[in-house]
Formats: structure tokens, C-alpha cells, sequence
């Protein structure tokens, strides 16, 4: 029996009798770069598990063959513990609870929006692999910015001490954080991702350090939690800002004394992974308003590394498209697309308040909805909300009499444009328009005087 995750993103097998719903999931996890399954039925889904195991399951909890107690049972029976999420209606709730504690890993309540379903499956899957992979290495460390980081992260890989990673959501702070763990003498072991935000509050503690048998009402087995089965690689806990009080006192414990107990247990067990921590949050404000202990903030801001918006990597943008297009179009369509000139001027001169993941999630949908064998800027942004790239050109990509524009032209006046509406929000400052961009004053005076740019008022 072949295991699901051999190549692409993770196989989630969706088991849901409501039309509408599962092929809405269905369609969803797909633009998510997922390769989901639908069944029906519990008949449906065992059949489909004959064949090939799953990484993780989506599991209404009453089917009309069956119901979801049931199926796991046997699922667990037959190729072990696979990662499970229940959905289940308000009033289900409690089973749902009893379910996580028999071993399922998380559970979510109909109506549900399915951005929610998302996070929750990343957090039990660590999220899709390849897209994750191929940034990694063939864009982290392209641009000033994220090139110092790189550097950083590397020296840093080998030191035995906890990092924390500080960046805008959807900034890379999970693509840093497996950079570093490849880049360490851990590689070969165990990377474990916990997104702390899509746990269920009243489930993390034995997410997190597991439980023992009978600890609880349903509690048939002995449950390894993340901090166990990291084991001598790296446990990333991604948004540790959302922890409860606590939550924060047991993790100051995991840090500190590098030993944690598992529910229902006294014996302290050995905590032999690395911990790297990340938050878009500004945990020293938390700090202060007394809603994140001092004492954990001093113990993980030992080796704290601050990820750059994408914003200020404006050299990694132009790649990026172009890769996330290329890997999308054939996953997506079974078409080999890339992207016009003009989405590239378009991206380039783009904002990116969501960073990477924005631009990944519009080159998904993008993708997906072309008509064409190419991705326009109107693909690209059919909110209109990109900056044009010239408003001296009549056509998007296109000189002045109607010829397309070379990439190195697109870019060179994306370039202009940024620098442009920098300035104009720096009041023309050159210091602080190098500041942002990241450069050195003299780069930037250079750049301006060739783009035929003025200077400020400096």
C-alpha cells in the first residue's frame, strides 16, 4: 500500500456526504495545492484507503453508512494513526471533543469558513510541502534583504539555542524556519510545524505533550504530542503569541528545564528537539500589557531574527511569480503558463500586505481561471487593486505603437514606479527612501539617475 504524500502537495482524503460541501472542499483544497479525494460514504472511503494511505483525513462525523467513530477505528486499525479533522454541527461538538481525545487531531464546526479548514489541515500536515520547498531554495536569499537573513540563519543553524522569528503574516517565517533546520546538523530528523492559532484551546495541551492511557474519558492509547515526536530535529511553534497563560507556563518548562509530562502522567520526559518559535505579533507590547509572560519572552528572544516583508524584496518578486505559475498551471490545468509581462509589472509594483502567501494564493486562483496560456495582470489582480506600471502606456506591456514590451523593460519601469511612490511617501527624502528599499544611499542615487529620476529635496 503506497503512502499518499510521494510528490505534490499532501493527499487529504475528504469524507462527506453533502454534495455541495464536499465538492466545494474538494475544489478548495485543490487550489490550495492539496491533492484531495472525495468519498461519499464510509464504503467509499475504506475502498479508497485499500489502495493508497492518506496524510490526513476530513471526516463528517455522521454518514449514511456509518458513522465517523466507526470509520477511524478501523482506518486507525488498519494503516495506523492518520491525522484526522472531524467536522461536525454544533450539537456534535461534545462527540467531536471525546474523538480528539480517542486520537483524532482536531475537529471543526459546521458552517465553517474554509480558510479555518485550511489552517487546521497546514497544522496537521505542515502545510503543502512543495510550494514551501521550491521557495526555499530557489528564492530565499535572491533579494538584500532576505540574502542578510540567509546569512544569518546559517550561522546560527548549529547553535544550540532557541530562535524566534518575527515577520508579517504570510511573510516566510515557516520557509526560514526549515531553511534552518536543512541547514543544521538536525536535517535528517524529524521537522515538526504546530500552528498554534488552529489548535482547539481545550486540546493543545495534549497536542502539544501528549497523554497517557485513561487520562482521560476516551483515551484508549498512549498519544505522542509534537514536543515527543519532534524528537532530535526541530519543533516550530508558529504563532506562539496565541498560547494561553497556561499553555505559556508549561512551554517556559519545555524551554527551560528541556523536559515536559504528558497529560496524565508524572514522569517528566526529555525534550531533545530544537525550538524555533515565530508571531506577527509584537510579543514585547504583549509583554507589557501582561498577556505573554516575561520570563518565556527572555527564554525563546535569545536568537531573534526579523523576516523582511516582501515589500522590501522587491528582487524575489519577479521569481517567485514566475515559479508559482510554472508549478500551478500544470498541477491545476495540465498546462505548461507563465506569466505576461505586464502581471510582472503589475506584481512588482504591487504592496503585498498578505507577502508571499498573497502572491501564491493569486497565482493559484489565477491559474485557475485564466482563459488564456498566459496569466495577465487582470488574472492577477481582477480586484484592480496593482499599481500600474506606467501611465504613459496605452496598453498594460505595450510601447507607445502597440509593440510588447521585453521583460527587462517591464521590470526596469516597474523599478521606476516604486521608487517613484517611495519618494512621494518619504516627502522626497533620499535617506529614508534608501532606508525602506534597502539600499545604499549611493545605490539609490545611482538608480535614480539612471531611470532619469529627480532628486528629492535633499
Amino acid at each position: 500500500m503506497s503512502r499518499g504524500n510521494m510528490s505534490g502537495g499532501a493527499l487529504i482524503l475528504v469524507i462527506e456526504d453533502d454534495e455541495i460541501l464536499g465538492r466545494s472542499l474538494e475544489q478548495r483544497l485543490a487550489l490550495e495545492g492539496y491533492r484531495a479525494q472525495w468519498a461519499k460514504s464510509v464504503a467509499q472511503a475504506l475502498s479508497f484507503i485499500a489502495l493508497r494511505t492518506p496524510d490526513a483525513i476530513m471526516c463528517d462525523i455522521r454518514l449514511p453508512d456509518g458513522d465517523g467513530e466507526s470509520l477511524m477505528r478501523d482506518v486507525f486499525a488498519r494503516v495506523g494513526a492518520v491525522p484526522t479533522i472531524f467536522m461536525t454541527a454544533f450539537g456534535g461538538i461534545d462527540q467531536a471533543i471525546r474523538l480528539v481525545r480517542m486520537g483524532a487531531r482536531d475537529y471543526i464546526s459546521k458552517p465553517f469558513e474554509m480558510d479555518d479548514v485550511v489552517e487546521k489541515l497546514a497544522a496537521v500536515t505542515g502545510g503543502v510541502e512543495e510550494p514551501v520547498a521550491e521557495e526555499n531554495f530557489a528564492t530565499f536569499g535572491l533579494s538584500r534583504a532576505t540574502a542578510a537573513t540567509r546569512r544569518l540563519l546559517e550561522r546560527v543553524a548549529d547553535v544550540d539555542l532557541p530562535v524566534l522569528l518575527l515577520g508579517e503574516t504570510g511573510s516566510g517565517k515557516e520557509v526560514a524556519a526549515r531553511f534552518l533546520h536543512e541547514s543544521s546538523g538536525r536535517a535528517k530528523a524529524p521537522f515538526v510545524a504546530v500552528n498554534c492559532a488552529a489548535l482547539a484551546p481545550e486540546l493543545v495541551d495534549s497536542a502539544l505533550f501528549g497523554h497517557e492511557r485513561g487520562a482521560f474519558t476516551g483515551a484508549a492509547a498512549r498519544h505522542l504530542g509534537f514536543a515527543e515526536t519532534a524528537a532530535g530535529g526541530t519543533l516550530f511553534l508558529d504563532e506562539i503569541g496565541e498560547l494561553d497563560g497556561p499553555l505559556q507556563a508549561k512551554l517556559l518548562r519545555l524551554v527551560q528545564e528541556r523536559e515536559f509530562i504528558r497529560v496524565g502522567d508524572v514522569r517528566p520526559q526529555p525534550f531533545t528537539a530544537r525550538l524555533v518559535c515565530a508571531t506577527h505579533r509584537d510579543l514585547e507590547a504583549a509583554v507589557a500589557a501582561g498577556a505573554f509572560r516575561e520570563d518565556l519572552w527572555y527564554r525563546i528572544n535569545v536568537l531573534t531574527i526579523r523576516l523582511p516583508a516582501l515589500r522590501e524584496r522587491t528582487e524575489e518578486i519577479a521569481p517567485l511569480l514566475e515559479r508559482f505559475v510554472a508549478e500551478a498551471g500544470p498541477r491545476l490545468r495540465g498546462l505548461r503558463l507563465a506569466p505576461a509581462p505586464e502581471a510582472i509589472a503589475a506584481a512588482m509594483s504591487y504592496d503585498w500586505p498578505g507577502n508571499v502567501r498573497e502572491l501564491r494564493n493569486r497565482v493559484e486562483r489565477a491559474v485557475a481561471l485564466a482563459e488564456g496560456d498566459s496569466i495577465g495582470a487582470a488574472d492577477l489582480f481582477p480586484d484592480g487593486k496593482a499599481i500600474p506600471s506606467s501611465p504613459s502606456q496605452s496598453t498594460p506591456g505595450m510601447d507607445a505603437v502597440g509593440e510588447a514590451l521585453t521583460l527587462a523593460a517591464v521590470r526596469e519601469a516597474a523599478e521606476k514606479a516604486h521608487i517613484e511612490a517611495v519618494l512621494r511617501a518619504t516627502g522626497g527624502s533620499i535617506q529614508e527612501t534608501a532606508r525602506r528599499l534597502d539600499v545604499s544611499r549611493t545605490t539609490l542615487w545611482e538608480k535614480m539617475r539612471r531611470l532619469g529620476l529627480a532628486s528629492g529635496p535633499e
